[in-house]
């Protein structure tokens, strides 16, 4: 069996954590962790190594509930927050954009708002799903509050996300590795530099999930970010924490045992760094508890994650 990379490592987990709280199926979880490890052999050696048997698993559900588009010009699917801006909405402009990474050309999708002036700006990562509609309507969420917010896709060079199905995407991010993550953001932060409604001394960054590991990544190794806000994300090396220049306001769930296990010792290297920080630990919420299209979402707690987000920024940047 192939040796699997932090990334790839970090999806199994997930998952296997979605699996017994039943918001995934028995099916969708050998498929995502066939396309991580490479071959149903590795499969089947990884589900034997968490200990995963059929009889510890709940039954196969629906693990997508859907509900009744609002109504709006174009509004996101499944999406319950109060905070969700529809494709359209006429004081953000969106577009998709492209630049180089390391001698390859990626795509983002970028939101600012429609009035002239000048921006702080705000790098956006997604979650294992890719950069799909969810993240796109977060970017808007940033540009309705007078950012300029580029939400990268971490599979343009594989055709994109809408290029491939969502079981399959955790495989690909997982193949790419940190490394091409963390450099794909370097990239876009000199982008939003180029650009003249950007304030290029005023950058920051969020992600969430799997993205808010790759945003505790790119603190490491870009000293010019200004502010970070990592929702529930894994962390970084701790020799790298020493690197970090950014304003760090790290979310926690309080049920992620996974996750938020390696909170205290995070908090305490930053300390010992003299790295500018606040660690929330949200009561009563599980991993992923702000994406409000998925079964985890809880709107106080998201709520107040979002309002601590935009404080912190507006702090900061």
């Amino acid at each position: 069996m192939k040796e699997l990379n932090p990334d790839q490592i970090y999806f199994v987990e997930e998952f296997y954590d979605d699996y017994r709280e039943g918001l995934i199926t028995r099916r969708i979880f050998i498929k995502r962790l066939a396309y991580i490890t490479g071959s149903m052999a590795a499969t089947i050696s990884v589900m034997s190594t968490l200990g995963c048997t059929a009889a510890e698993l709940p039954a196969e559900t629906d693990p997508m509930p859907t509900s009744e588009p609002a109504a709006g010009l174009v509004p996101v699917p499944d999406a319950k927050s109060p905070f969700s801006v529809p494709e359209g909405d006429p004081a953000v402009e969106a577009r998709d954009v492209s630049f180089d990474s390391q001698g390859d050309k990626i795509t983002a999708y970028l939101a600012r708002p429609v009035a002239d002036g000048v921006y702080a700006a705000i790098l956006v990562c997604h979650e294992n799903r890719g950069l799909n509609p969810h993240i796109r309507d977060v970017a808007r969420r940033f540009a309705k509050e007078g950012y300029v917010a580029l939400a990268i896709d971490l599979l343009a060079r594989e055709g994109g996300t809408a290029a491939h199905n969502r079981d399959e995407v955790p495989g690909l991010l997982g193949d790419a590795g940190p490394e091409r993550h963390t450099a794909d953001f370097i990239a876009g932060f000199n982008y939003l530099q180029t650009l003249d409604f950007v304030d290029g001394e005023r950058i920051g960054m969020t992600g969430y999930c799997f993205g808010g590991g790759v945003t505790w990544q790119v603190a490491t190794a870009l000293p010019e970010l200004k502010a970070a806000v990592p929702f529930y994300g894994r962390a970084p090396e701790l020799e790298k924490v020493p690197n970090i220049r950014a304003a760090v306001l790290g979310v926690y769930a309080e049920l992620d045992e996974r996750i938020t296990a390696s909170k205290d010792p995070l908090d305490q290297a930053l300390t010992d760094a003299g790295v500018t920080h606040q660690m929330n630990v949200y009561p009563g919420v599980n991993h992923a508890f702000h994406n409000d299209t998925g079964g985890r979402y809880v709107e106080e707690q998201a709520t107040q994650a979002w309002q601590d987000t935009l404080a912190w920024f507006k702090q900061y940047l």
